[in-house]
């Protein structure tokens, strides 16, 4: 079939996308007189209640702010969080790593949209998500909860989420900014340069604030070049309202994102949450009295909260003119479904020696499913992302429900494992817990809590499972006739000890209450892996940067993740994009044209194989003759494609100029953004080590020229 009669499919629709979401039809100029006019009224006393939380626990999960009934101000009610709705019962959908594995910004949205529905059904108006801290290390203890070691992806993510969630509510994606090592969070610098800031750090962050209109942000507990974020000038004022044109309202993180009153205030902290402390009255008083702060500060910070009231059309059960939605849509049929398609397509097949998946599950196999975490609803991380859902599925049961005529015995973790030898296979589910990674709760929390629902969680100091993991895995791969190893968790794990002794390797992550049975969908073949890694798992720790979970000072620069291995010559065990599935895809015929400012690339993909599936053409960047530091490649655009056998699409990718540019440190009139003249490598692929297609564009003189 020619290229011009060939079925075409974008692979980011961003008017589809962006539906709905109430941020991009706000008129902030008509809104900004609106608020001045209500601003003048206001009492000191009334303005300060604009700038600070109103208790230090939530009540019926909803952390309150400001409000005032006899000005016709609603309170802000906010809810965390990255994987569903931090409030009763709700859905728990896939952490957020999960979900980034699908690639697929459709689904996304609609995660967005279930989630914020299900927050405004609680009662909820912003949402305290989506975690968009890059992914810096794969050892970091909140990996789970953010999407990406790459900033365009964790971009795109992000806008889906964000676009999703404000058909309903605000959001607010978080932490502002270089949030990426847990156990020292609250007085850890992050030493960065500028190039590095701007391009690597803060783009994704861009990306939704100016592109999906987030309407807040939550800055960070740690200090950037020795400044803490919740104080920071030039990120709260100068780069997200200066550079980018912010018109929302930023608060702090908990408890201990604001550490001063005169400084947070001046920089553009807005609200401290989640009770007065550093924005006290005491506090206040003395700031003012001394002329550290002055009135007028006050009543800048608290119009931006006024403004997005105004903006959102607030009320006490309404917002985005919208009334309350019933309690029924929380874990509402629609939205389990959807953390089961969620779970199914974020799962990583990694490794399927002589084809052993998928089982027939009406075969008569004999098959053992070994270890613990089979038969225990592993959902990650017990921090501020924790979701309580009414019922989990768990592999064991998912398992069991899904076999026809075939025979399952279950083993635990520390059982004697000789009679796996007496079965076909052995399905061993090991991996990590919340004990073993997550958000770092300190000690004096563990001990007013329930230690049997609570743990340490923190940063992993090496990126091995437990050796407990290990041993189950080699314990079972020695006795079994076949080994299947299931692995939970929420970032790249090491498995070059064990990895040749076993036929296959599936990453479940944390899935979420649908884990299970997403688990079971694949592993019989309802349905074909199609997940690929959103974080590098390199053959050794060493292999990365250098890594101290204690540390109080820590280097950032151009390359994290697979930019890091390919700038040190080091070949993955599995390569950011990876993965594999129970078909195969071709691509070729790569096309690529220039539009006004912008490449429009198109690649011609095909289901080769004999089952339907999907895959995820990923699109990089590499640069030759360039006069600054570049990464080997960068990942500029992807989209998911889903087939079936035989049938093939043109998918487009577009990369736009602006997303080529540097930041130029040196510029003649200061920093800025510079579309450098030297040679672009545009080069498509199945995963970042896997790009056969490729075309050459050199930029010189103010023009494109295919070379």
């Amino acid at each position: 079939m020619s290229g011009e009669n060939r079925r075409r499919q974008k692979a980011f629709d961003e008017e589809a996308i962006s539906a709905g979401n109430f941020g991009l039809e706000i008129d902030h100029d008509q809104v900004e007189r609106e608020t001045a006019a209500l601003l003048a009224k206001m009492t000191p006393a009334q303005l300060r209640n604009e700038i600070r939380g109103r208790q230090p626990r939530p009540i019926d999960g909803l952390f309150y702010a400001g409000g005032d009934e006899s000005l016709g101000l609603a309170p802000w009610k906010m809810v965390d969080g990255p994987r569903g709705a931090r409030s009763g019962t709700a859905t728990a959908f896939p952490v957020a790593i999960a979900r980034a594995a699908t690639f697929d910004m459709d689904l996304e949205r609609r995660i967005g949209l279930a989630i914020g529905l299900e927050v405004a059904a609680r009662g909820g108006n912003v949402l305290l998500a989506p975690t968009i801290n890059l992914l810096r290390h794969p050892g970091w203890g909140r990996a789970q909860e953010t999407y990406s070691e790459d900033p365009h992806h964790t971009g795109a993510m992000g806008f889906a989420f964000i676009s999703g969630a404000q058909n309903h509510v605000l959001t607010s994606p978080k932490h502002f900014a270089l949030n990426n090592l847990e156990n020292t969070r609250f007085e850890l610098s992050a030493e960065i340069d500028p190039r590095s800031l701007h391009e690597v750090y803060l783009s994704h962050f861009k990306r939704c604030v100016v592109g999906a209109q987030a309407a807040s942000v939550m800055s960070a507990y740690n200090k950037v070049n020795n400044t803490f974020c919740g104080e920071h000038p030039e990120l709260l004022d100068e780069i997200l309202r200066g550079d980018w044109g912010f018109r929302g309202f930023v608060e702090s993180d908990w408890f201990l994102g604001a550490r001063s009153t005169a400084p947070s205030l001046n920089a553009g902290l807005d609200i401290e949450m989640p009770a007065p402390f550093r924005f006290a009255d005491d506090k206040l008083d003395e700031a003012e009295a001394s002329g550290e702060v002055e009135a007028a500060t006050i009543v800048r910070n608290a119009g931006r909260s006024v403004h997005q009231k105004l903006a959102w059309k607030l009320g006490d059960d309404e917002v985005a003119g919208k009334r309350r939605p019933d309690a029924t849509v929380v874990e509402c049929d629609e939205h389990v479904a959807l953390a089961r398609e969620a779970a199914r397509k974020s799962i990583v097949l990694l490794k399927n020696e002589g084809r052993i998946l998928p089982l027939d599950a009406n075969a008569g196999l004999s098959i053992a499913v070994v270890g613990d975490l089979a038969n225990f609803e592993n959902l990650g991380d017990r921090g501020s992302s924790m979701v309580t859902p009414s019922a989990v599925s768990k592999p064991l049961e998912a398992i069991e429900q899904a076999v026809g005529s075939c025979k399952i015995e279950f083993f635990g973790s520390y059982v004697e494992l000789s009679r796996l030898a007496e079965f076909d296979l052995a399905i061993v589910v090991a991996g990590l817990t919340y004990k073993d990674e997550g958000e770092f709760i300190p000690t004096a929390q563990q001990d007013a809590e329930d230690e049997t629902e609570f743990a340490r969680g923190g940063d992993r100091a090496g990126l091995e499972l437990p050796l407990e993991q290990r041993d189950l895995i080699e314990r079972a791969a020695l006795a079994a006739n076949q080994t299947i190893v299931v692995l939970e968790g929420g970032s790249a794990i090491i498995m070059r000890d064990w990895i040749d002794s076993v036929d296959a390797v599936l990453m479940s992550w944390y899935g979420g209450q649908q884990g299970g049975a997403a688990l079971a969908d694949i592993l019989f073949g309802e349905a074909s892996p199609s997940g690929r890694l959103p974080v590098s798992i390199p053959r050794d720790m060493d292999h990365f940067m250098a890594w101290d979970v204690t540390s109080l000072s820590v280097h950032h620069d151009l390359m994290p993740g697979y930019r890091w291995l390919d700038q040190h010559g080091h070949a993955a065990e599995f390569p950011f994009g990876f993965g594999l599935g129970y078909t195969e895809f071709e691509i070729d015929d790569l096309r690529v044209e220039r539009v006004g400012k912008v490449f429009e690339c198109t690649v011609h993909v095909r289901n080769t194989g004999a089952r339907s599936g999907a895959t995820i053409v990923q699109l990089y960047v590499g640069h030759e003759n360039s006069r600054v530091a570049r990464a080997g490649k960068e990942l500029k655009g992807f989209g998911r494609v889903e087939l079936e056998p035989g049938e093939s699409v043109d998918l487009e990718i577009e990369i736009a100029d602006d997303d080529l540019r540097f930041y130029n440190v040196q510029a003649d009139d200061g920093p800025d953004w510079e579309l450098e003249a030297c040679d672009y490598f545009l080069r498509v692929g199945l995963s970042s080590a896997d790009l056969p297609l490729s075309s050459c564009w050199k930029f010189a003189e103010g023009q494109w020229k295919s070379s």
